[in-house]
């Protein structure tokens, strides 16, 4: 089954756990990246079903939008991609993220 993939990016910590916390509440979806983009900006990306990621990210920015100060820059959906992107870039599931994965 096809899983989609979302990414929110951030100006401050704050807004990107409030935004991560936000999408693994509002939806069916596992998160399996959080890093620092570039210019120390922060990244979180989830994993799951279109519409569950599709309703993860509509909380998700929303929430960020909500801290204090905070400011979401930037946000995107896949929602099915390619065996090529997922070996290449950090977004499939990892040790850490598989006790989690909801199918």
């Amino acid at each position: 089954m096809p899983m989609a993939v979302g990414a929110i990016e951030t100006l401050s910590f704050p807004t990107v756990l409030a935004s991560a916390d936000a999408m693994v509440k509002a939806a069916a979806v596992t998160l399996v990246y959080y890093g620092i983009a570039e210019s120390g900006r922060l990244i979180v990306a989830i994993r799951g079903q279109v519409s569950e990621v599709q309703t993860a990210m509509t909380a998700g920015i929303a929430a960020g939008e909500q801290v204090p100060g905070g400011q979401v820059v930037t946000y995107y959906i896949v929602p099915n991609p390619p065996e090529n992107v997922e070996a290449i870039l950090p977004i499939h599931f990892t040790e850490e993220s598989e006790p989690f994965r909801i199918f």
